[in-house]
């Protein structure tokens, strides 16, 4: 999934009848995350990788992403909207970054992008404590444009692209590398930090436990309950 996205981002880039893309999910959610049992099987390196050369093809990317989110939007499903230009939601949608409960750390260069967007508190609240909050608060937090109704989605986000579409098309990419050029190197370095953490994390023995406890459908050993320090 990942080559494959890259692969079409690659390829629209260079598409001169391509003007904007339009990203939205099959069946009843946007993305469900990352398969937990390949990661055991098959851990990410901090090279070249399949993820790897999505972000890089999301970076690069200088025409307009019009995204549509509908149902679950977990890990990558959230982090790569902060990549896109538009991000429509549908009333119903739920967003998660879980990674600190995989023993992970952020991807997509969320590290970077979530404070930026939502300022260090929120961010931490959201990447600290992994737990999920609804396209309401997404909206809030800048992580998508706004929240529409879920019957509205698509066409919403078809109408955006459509009125995209019909601007001059050099000047629309001028328009979006001079946005993002300012915080392109941070983001670039944040990138890099975050594919080689992870890949170190990935493969350590807290995320091992992780994987295996949420295969398991039970608590990690981290998780038991510890009692809290006498004070002074």
């Amino acid at each position: 999934m990942y080559i494959a996205l890259a692969d079409l981002l690659n390829m629209a880039a260079t598409d001169d009848q391509i003007r904007v893309v339009l990203w939205h999910g099959a069946g009843d959610s946007f993305c469900a995350g990352n398969d937990i049992a390949d990661f055991l099987k098959n851990p990410p390196g901090p090279g070249e990788s399949p993820q790897s050369l999505l972000i890089k093809a999301l970076i690069n990317f200088d025409k307009p992403i019009v995204a549509a989110v509908h149902g679950a939007a977990i890990g990558g499903g959230t982090t790569m909207l902060t990549h896109c230009d538009f991000v429509f939601a549908g009333e119903s949608a739920k967003f998660q970054m879980p990674f600190i409960n995989l023993a992970l750390v952020p991807e997509f260069g969320s590290s970077c992008t979530i404070p930026a967007r939502a300022g260090y508190l929120r961010a931490a609240e959201l990447i600290l404590t992994g737990r999920s909050f609804d396209a309401k608060e997404a909206a809030e937090l800048g992580v998508v444009t706004r929240m529409v109704p879920d019957q509205n989605l698509l066409g919403t986000a078809i109408d955006t692209a459509q009125k995209l579409a019909q601007k001059p098309p050099a000047a629309l990419r001028a328009c979006k590398r001079l946005m993002k050029r300012s915080t392109r190197e941070q983001l670039e370095q944040a990138v890099k930090l975050e594919l080689e953490e992870f890949s170190e994390r990935v493969r350590s023995a807290e995320a091992k436990e992780a994987f295996t406890a949420f295969l398991d459908k039970r608590r990690p050993a981290s998780a038991k309950k510890k009692e809290p320090a006498a004070a002074a």
